[in-house]
């Protein structure tokens, strides 16, 4: 269970900082086509780690599984990914990203239904804390909401949500770096297609007139410099390779509904972080979602700690 609170922790860092440090390349890269680039390199840096894992586990991919990490791939990268992009595009970021943030209320209902994890009292508590936090962050009585916006951000969070549960279902069986890297792969194979078939006339122009420039026409090489490699491979080989593979590493020791808790900590420290690097003020509601968050997450991740010292002693 240490080991599982630790794959956390570096989970949070990791994504927590993704859209701090995208600020240093923002409007260099098309996001659709820096997703492609994100999870073709982290499938790639994950590759040997996943192979020796097959190896020491004495596991191959089936015709199953590998059906099973394509529809994984296709649901949490080539679906959730550029949803939640066209999200952006109606309404804030800022909103976007506290919406996407709300992923545990839908994985502890999921987890629930589809894994038969239990909803505890304190799961009930931390949720509670936390949507209170994050509805304090957005202030929607303080400005107005793009319905449309705030509908594709929720759907996909139902949909990485989904992403998540269903990993775990695998992660026992192959391993948490098997589990991302094969998603990975699917995931990138289909984004990249969806690139080929923007250069079509016709559904680059239906994307045009729909407002969404960004998804006609998409690059596959343009905009990578040397100025901005590094944060390109920070947020390919950190964020998507290490963070995702954390992420699920964590759910082969600890419940997915307190592994997802990582989404709530994101809203609460990437203001801080966000304040460090690039001098952004954080505002009293900022701060007062802030403190709820945190309470929400110590809330569900303290009583785990403890029940594990006293299983250890």
């Amino acid at each position: 269970m240490k080991k599982g609170y630790l794959y956390i922790a570096v989970t949070v860092v990791m994504f927590t900082s993704y859209e701090v440090v995208l600020k240093f390349i923002a409007g260099q890269i098309n996001s659709v086509q820096l997703t492609l680039c994100r999870f073709a390199v982290g499938f790639l840096f994950l590759l040997p780690v996943a192979m020796n894992t097959l190896k020491k586990r004495g596991k191959q991919l089936d015709a199953k599984s590998v059906a099973y990490f394509a529809l994984l791939g296709f649901i949490g990268i080539a679906l959730s990914m550029p949803i939640l992009q066209m999200a952006v595009s109606y309404t804030d970021s800022g909103v976007t990203a506290v919406l996407f943030s709300c992923n545990p209320v839908f994985v502890t209902f999921l987890a629930f239904f589809l894994l038969r994890e239990p909803i505890k009292p304190r799961n009930i508590a931390a949720l509670l804390l936390e949507v209170a936090g994050t509805v304090v962050i957005i202030s929607p009585w303080n400005t107005r909401l793009n319905m449309t916006g705030v509908l594709l951000a929720l759907l996909s969070t139902l949909l990485f949500s989904l992403y998540g549960v269903m990993g775990k279902r695998k992660c026992a069986e192959f391993g948490g770096a098997v589990v991302s890297c094969f998603s990975f792969l699917f995931g990138s194979l289909i984004v990249l297609a969806f690139i080929l078939i923007s250069h079509i006339p016709a559904v680059a122009r239906m994307f045009q007139q729909a407002g969404l420039e960004n998804f006609a026409n998409i690059p596959i090489m343009a905009g990578y410099t040397l100025q901005n490699l590094p944060y390109v491979l920070f947020v390919s080989v950190g964020v998507a390779g290490i963070g995702f593979c954390c992420y699920f590493m964590a759910m082969e020791r600890q419940p997915a509904s307190v592994v997802s808790l990582v989404y709530f900590f994101k809203p609460a420290l990437s203001p801080v972080l966000a304040w460090w690097l690039h001098g952004e003020k954080i505002v009293p509601n900022m701060l007062a979602g802030v403190v709820l968050i945190v309470a929400g997450s110590l809330c569900s991740i303290i009583p785990g700690i403890l029940e594990a010292k006293r299983v250890n002693i």
